[in-house]
């Protein structure tokens, strides 16, 4: 796919403008008495269309904006948000959060993170690539990643739909400490669903390609075909045995454990108490090789920033290194709750990317001898305070290091302290699609309930 910027590009004259906003809902949270305050402004534009066996099922195009402001009135705070953006609504919105501030308790943790932690070096990291996409367009290529998947196997008896989304996201927060930052972001996806087979024999599955610019997307067709693919491959599952197996996650299933791993290590998580890594920093969680870094500024980064959502100037830092878990995830609420300093991940975190020790994901198929191949996870069997793990899989059983057939309806379980530590490969095989940029993922040894 090529890039098909609009001709006309109005996006800086809407940022100035919600500065403009911020800037406006700062002066009245002043002029009311707030100690501090801080606004968000953000502007969304969207396409989805989405057709099934042929037919335009739906077609949706979405304009949306929101406007945030929270005061604190010394240690208590104050929220209220609209969408209005007349003056008398904006002025009732100062009002609602300052007289809830004015009615809540003191609350030490709360504020602005410090004022010394604003960023300063404001960037762009080539992130905006809107696309001059109509209805018209956008149904054109559902329709031909539907008919290349259904053409691309006679076994392929139904489908389960197929869908173009793009969108544009302008956002400005900016606070008492004078900060204003601005970003402006773009994100399009292709995706594709099929069934195979009949009766109680068939099988789902799919693929998508996600991307901030339109020229990054996989070809309609592509994704059509590797749908297809995926869908047949899961045909004819056979049962699998009861035991304890290597059990190797596929990419794009991997970067679940990563998610597991970043909420346990978040600040609201450890403060409750409810996670299983509490008092863990400083602690060996994985293998002595294995390394994980945030990455806040990659061009074209799906997390790239140059500040936190709190105005914090990021920075690239390990999460993990040397298997030696060195930091938490934190803003500046939950560090204060913690007696720590924030880590500039108020809002989340920015690009991680994990460090691969192997090759492909058949180098690890062949290397892993006898096993299991996961390339689809179910259910939410996942415990954040004792890290204990249960989830429904499907994928393919490994012999004598080659896939011999497909498998579903099972469930591996385990503890995350035990499968981060029993980490044995991460593959190169990375999924661009998400922030946490990991390949696949082989897992010593897992306990998988099986048809016995």
């Amino acid at each position: 796919m090529t890039d098909a910027t609009p001709a006309v590009d109005d996006s800086r004259q809407r940022l100035a403008r919600l500065e403009g906003i911020a800037a406006q809902l700062l002066d009245r949270c002043r002029a009311a008495g707030a100690t501090q305050a801080e606004v968000s402004c953000s502007e969304d534009r969207g396409l989805e269309v989405n057709v099934r066996m042929g037919e335009v099922e739906s077609i949706e195009s979405t304009r949306d904006r929101g406007i945030g402001v929270t005061v604190y009135f010394g240690q208590r705070k104050g929220s209220a948000s609209t969408a209005d953006l007349r003056e008398e609504s904006l002025a009732a919105t100062v009002a609602q959060a300052c007289a809830i501030a004015r009615h809540t308790e003191d609350d030490p943790a709360s504020g602005l993170a410090d004022p010394a932690l604003m960023a300063r070096d404001l960037r762009e990291f080539d992130a905006w690539h809107p696309w001059d996409l109509d209805a018209q367009q956008a149904v054109e290529l559902a329709l031909a990643a539907e008919q290349a998947g259904r053409d691309a196997d006679p076994r392929i008896s139904n489908s389960d739909g197929a869908g173009v989304g793009s969108g544009t996201t302008l956002s400005v927060y900016a606070n008492s400490h004078g900060f204003v930052g601005a970003e402006r972001a773009s994100h399009h996806s292709l995706s594709c669903a099929l069934i195979a087979g009949q009766g109680d024999a068939m099988q789902r599955d799919g693929w998508y390609s996600h991307a901030l610019a339109p020229g990054d997307l996989e070809p309609a067709a592509a994704v059509g075909r590797s749908a297809a693919r995926r869908t047949v491959e899961r045909l004819d599952p056979r049962p699998l045995a009861t035991g304890r197996y290597p059990v190797l996650f596929s990419a794009e299933v991997a970067r679940s454990l990563l998610g597991h791993l970043l909420g346990a290590v978040s600040g609201g998580a450890l403060y409750r108490g409810a996670s299983f890594l509490v008092d863990s920093a400083g602690t060996r969680l994985f293998p002595d090789w294995f390394s994980i870094h945030e990455r806040p500024f990659l061009q074209r980064g799906l997390r790239s920033a140059s500040f936190d959502a709190e105005g914090v100037a990021t920075r690239e830092a390990p999460l993990v290194e040397a298997g030696v878990l060195q930091r938490y995830v934190l803003g500046s609420y939950s560090a204060r709750r913690l007696g720590l300093e924030t880590t500039a991940n108020a809002g989340g975190v920015h690009n991680l990317d994990v460090a691969a020790n192997a090759g492909s994901l058949e180098d690890l198929v062949r290397g892993m001898a006898d096993g299991l191949l996961v390339t689809s996870l179910m259910g939410q069997g996942v415990n954040t305070v004792t890290g204990d793990y249960s989830r429904g899989a499907a994928g393919f059983r490994v012999e004598n290091g080659a896939i011999v057939h497909p498998v579903d309806g099972i469930t591996i379980a385990g503890n995350l302290r035990d499968m981060f530590l029993a980490i044995e490969a991460v593959g190169r095989d990375i999924d661009p699609r998400s922030h946490i940029r990991t390949g696949s993922i082989l897992v010593g040894a897992m306990t998988v309930a099986g048809a016995d």
